[in-house]
This record gives C-alpha cells, structure tokens and sequence, in this order.
C-alpha cells in the first residue's frame, strides 16, 4: 500500500463522495464523470475511434488475434467511453489487444434490460466481423462489470464461451443483498452506499432485481472460462465480488479473485497516480493475453 493511495482516498472521501452525494440528476452526474475523467493522465500514443460497435481504443501496435470487449461503469446512468478512455488505452498498451468499448443505452431515458440488451448486440457484433467466440475477452468495471458478468451467462447458455473474462469492482446484485454494503457504509472512500437505492428505482424498469440480466449473481453459469475479478479490501462492493467468484467456482469456473488491500473502488482509473492502478492493470493484461493467446507487455 503507497502514501499515494492514502492521499488519493482522503481526496475522494472528501471531495468526490460528497458530491457523489449530493448530485441527484443524472446529466450532472455525466457531466461530472466527464470533467472528472480528463484529469485523467493518457498513455502515450493513445488513439479512440468510434465505430458501429464501440469505439476502439489502443495506445501502440495491438495483435489482431484476440479483442477485449469492456462495458464501462457508472451505475448504469453515467459513464461513456470518453471517461474510461485513458484506463482503457493503458489496459490496450499493456496487452497489446484493441478495445472496444460499446456506449450502450443508460438509464433513466433506457432502463433495464436495454444495458443488456446493447451488450448482447455488441458481441453479436464483433461475431460479424468474424471474431470467433474464443477471440473475444469480456471486460467491465462497477456497473460495467455486472453487465460483462450478465452477457457471460447468456454467451455460456448459448455455447458462444468467450476466452476469458475480467471486472473491476463489478455490481452483481441489485438486490443490495451484500453484507459489505452496510459493514463499508461509512467508510468506503468513494461511493456512498445510501445512493445505491435511488441507481436502483432508475435502473430495474420493469425487471425483478433478481433478473440475472441486472444481477448476474443469480445467473445460471454453464462451465464459464476463466474470470478475473478485482476489488478493494473496503469497498461496499466487496461481497457482490466474493459471492460472484464463489457461484463461477460452483459452476465449474476457475476463478482469480483479487482483493487489495486499501483499493477504492474502480482504483484502476488511477493509473498514473497510484502504482496500485498499473499493477492492477499489468495483471489484468496478463490474465488476458495469458487466455487469448497473444503476448504481454510490461510496459
């Protein structure tokens, strides 16, 4: 754990969570998350080009044998490619495997199940462009990675497996059934837990909230690839991670679970300002190419 990860958790807790807090419309929330994201520091030779899938990031030369397919986060109201762009082209450089990173519909103009909906035609997507199933790694953070964790289950009902899948901190029940929730209410660093609630009215549109396509914990897995999953030590989403990685394991899934000490939560947007950030996203690059077959970098 460095001193820079001490200093980036006093900066949130006293600067980013109040005013997580205290925005309640979701254009101000987007504009924030934007604002936000271009403080961000980028890799060097950083390139983004929308597309009819997503847009497709990279920061360097990338092999063209696999694809990493990554839902961002944002509690499925905000968030966009523009503010995962800079952790996204260092998760590129170091893998040396594009991005593509759909903008699918948020809520609270496209409820559930449009997230879902849009990431399905993602991946339908990229399989008309002739990737093969096997050549596409799933990717997601907060939100983002219950969405890549929701899309897995449907690809696993549907023989379409992927070569392997990674989240940041993903929300996997909209239940709010996660002990985490309450024991970390008052002290994660970053999101406060009374908010989840109010993500939850504008989300679920018609949906039980133990639909798998908004909560992938109560999904039905059929022999899933291999799953990466990293989290903070004391974030209110530790549980949806620890209870998703104990139901892949049940249904057959070799399963890294990752839980660093101190993290906040989606820590690996930090890169550039914490040594926490690359070493996470260092990690996650290898899990990729170590799956798809294509080499790492230590870049």
């Amino acid at each position: 754990m460095s001193l820079r990860l001490e200093g980036l958790r006093l900066f949130l807790r006293a600067v980013v969570r109040p005013r997580l807090a205290r925005t309640v419309e979701p254009g101000a929330a987007r504009r924030d998350f934007l604002r936000g994201a271009a403080l961000l520091p980028a890799p060097p030779f950083l390139l983004c080009l929308p597309g009819p899938i997503g847009h497709r990031i990279t920061a360097g030369p990338v092999r063209e044998d696999a694809v990493i397919l990554w839902f961002q986060g944002g509690a499925y109201v905000a968030g966009a490619p523009a503010t995962h762009t800079a952790m996204l082209g260092r998760l590129s450089r170091l893998s040396r495997l594009a991005v593509v990173a759909p903008d699918y519909r948020k809520a609270p103009e496209h409820p559930a199940p449009a997230a879902f909906e849009d990431a399905v035609a993602a991946h339908a997507g990229l399989i008309a462009q002739g990737w093969a199933p096997g050549q596409i790694v799933l990717g997601g953070d907060s939100a983002g990675g219950g969405l890549a964790l929701a899309l897995l289950a449907d690809l696993c009902a549907r023989g379409l497996w992927p070569a392997a899948v990674i989240t940041f901190s993903p929300w996997t029940d909209l239940t709010l059934g996660g002990a985490s929730l309450r024991q970390f209410a008052r002290t994660d660093p970053l999101l406060p837990a009374e908010r989840l609630a109010e993500a939850v009215a504008l989300v679920r549109g018609a949906l039980d909230l133990a639909d798998p396509r908004l909560s992938p914990l109560f999904a039905r897995f059929d022999s899933p690839p291999p799953v990466l999953i990293q989290v903070g030590s004391d974030e209110i989403l530790l549980d949806d991670a620890r209870r998703m990685a104990a139901r892949l394991q049940a249904a057959g899934g070799a399963v890294t679970l990752q839980d660093i000490r101190r993290a906040p939560h989606v820590w690996q947007m930090f890169d550039g300002y914490i040594p926490e950030a690359r070493a996470a996203l260092r990690a996650a690059a290898r899990f990729a190419v170590d799956h798809a077959g294509a080499p790492v970098t230590s870049r």
